[in-house]
Parts: C-alpha cells; structure tokens; sequence
C-alpha cells in the first residue's frame, strides 16, 4: 500500500469554504476509492489543508485519478482558494494501523524529521519494538517515510483529545522512558503541525 499526502496553502480565512467544497463532492468521489482524512492546521503553518488517500499502487493511483478527472467526479471546485499544492507519496510503517474511520482525536499533531541517508530504517526499527507500549497512552494515527517528493523524511501523526492532553502524556511517556526509543539516528530537521480534521474526514 501507498498513501498520496496532498498539502495545499489556501488563500487567509478560505479554509471553511475549501472544506465545504470538498465535502459536497466527495460522495462521488468516495465511489471510486476511500479518504483516508481531510485536516486544516491550528498551529504551525496557517491556512493549510492536508488530505491523505490510500492506494494499493502507483499504477492504482493513475487509474483512480484519470478515471475520476475523466467522469467529472473530482476534483472539487475549490481551486480558487489555493495558493500552493505539493504532494508526497509515503510508504506506511509496517507497525501502522491504517487510516479510515478512527475518532481517535480531536486534535492531531503532525511531526515531520528529515534524516540523512538509511536514518529511517533505523527509526523504523526502535519503533517497531516500543510502539505498543507508547499507545498505551494516546494513540499513533499514522507513520511513513517518504518514498516521492521530499525524500529521507519520517512523518508521524499522533491523536489527543486536547492540547493539554497532547503535554501531559509527552511529558509523561517522558518521565517514565517510554519515549522516544533510542535509534541511534539523530533528525537533521525536525517540523510539526497541529491539525484538526474537517467534518467530512473519516479520522476524528
């Protein structure tokens, strides 16, 4: 499996209209393949939605896309509120529950570390075995590295049900050495982003 993160900077105070335009057209868009979530920033780069969708492949994403163009089934009418768009192809950690109908939230922090060249795997490998005691405390919403754009990045999603939330169990898994697993790797860059997600999003 594949996930296409598609990122785009709107134009100040649109965010509600984009998000509107998407939820109307998405049924039909749903008919061909699922969401896997639809979210605009609170914290961190302002004015930004990030919509995530599954695939099997690349070539299953060719097909669903020029199908989807092809019957007038996608995309919404919301080009007006963009500004900017990027998308980044991710491969899921093997230890990831994958995205869809999860109320695991309201909020979400998105965490982006670029490492230099093989620092991934070895992330992949610290986290594979102390994973399960970490969700003990909230949950891990999603985890991939980048396979097209920006390459050698490790993005993660994390769920909370508050901001105050979000610092005590941070501070917490902290104080108890549950996290973060030593890797032996240390991120040349570290990003984050705080998320709600749009009514229409299957991640809540």
């Amino acid at each position: 499996m594949i996930y296409e993160m598609r990122t785009y900077d709107l134009k100040p105070r649109s965010v509600p209209d984009f998000e509107t335009g998407f939820a109307e057209k998405l049924p039909g868009r749903l008919e061909y393949s699922p969401l896997g979530g639809l979210w605009h920033t609170e914290a961190g780069p302002l004015n930004q939605v990030i919509h995530v969708w599954p695939y099997d492949d690349l070539g299953h994403r060719a097909d669903i896309r020029g199908r989807t163009v092809a019957d007038g089934a996608w995309p919404p009418d919301t080009s007006q509120y963009v500004e900017n768009m990027y998308t980044e192809i991710l491969i899921p950690a093997p230890f990831m529950t994958p995205l869809g109908d999860r109320k695991i939230g309201p909020l979400y922090e998105m965490r982006i570390y670029t490492y230099d060249v093989g620092g991934v795997a070895q992330v992949f490998e610290a986290w594979e075995g102390a994973i399960a005691e970490r969700e003990k405390f909230s949950p891990l919403a999603g985890c991939w590295t980048t396979e097209i754009g920006g390459l050698n990045k490790f993005i993660h999603l994390w769920a909370y049900s508050s901001f105050e939330e979000r610092l005590r169990v941070r501070a917490e898994t902290r104080e108890k050495g549950v996290w973060p697993p030593p890797s032996g790797v240390t991120p040349l860059k570290q990003e984050n982003k705080l998320l709600l997600p749009a009514d229409c999003s299957p991640m809540q």
